[in-house]
């Protein structure tokens, strides 16, 4: 199993934090019938980022960028974790003993477990290093 296997492309779109821009980016999304898995909205001066994970990143890329949004792609890992207390801490645990910096992350949870998706300073050494601690990484593949 390689290691991009698991590196999934996140769109990040930046926008005025304003009424109506969620509404403007969920329409666009919905008029190509793209699905958004899970999302993330932070905010910083009067402008937000809208980090999201799709079923088709290409096409949302595109269609986001045509109606005049700043966009890119991002990096971001997929971990499975038990959704029960301490879940997190054994993911937490596992980057932090490896010095692997989590820059920002958010989580789903379904009915059969969580999902934490996670932003670091170093993917590759991320994904060995939770691999070979036991963690369910989830594949790209999951996400196309």
């Amino acid at each position: 199993m390689k290691k991009n296997d698991h590196i999934i492309k996140q769109i990040s779109v930046f926008s005025e934090n304003k009424p109506g821009r969620l509404a403007a980016i969920a329409r666009a999304l919905q008029d190509e019938k793209i699905n958004i898995f899970a999302f993330s909205i932070a905010e910083a001066k009067g402008f937000g980022v809208v980090r999201l994970l799709v079923d088709k990143p290409e096409a949302a890329l595109k269609k986001l960028a045509e109606i005049g949004f700043m966009v890119s792609f991002t990096d971001v890992i997929a971990v499975r974790m038990k959704d029960e207390p301490g879940g997190l801490f054994d993911i937490a645990r596992i980057l932090g003993e490896s010095e692997i910096n989590i820059e920002y992350s958010y989580a789903y949870s379904g009915k059969e477990a969580a999902v934490l998706i996670l932003r670091v300073d170093r993917i590759d050494e991320a994904i060995e290093k939770l691999i070979k601690c036991g963690a369910d990484l989830l594949k790209a593949e999951m996400f196309r």
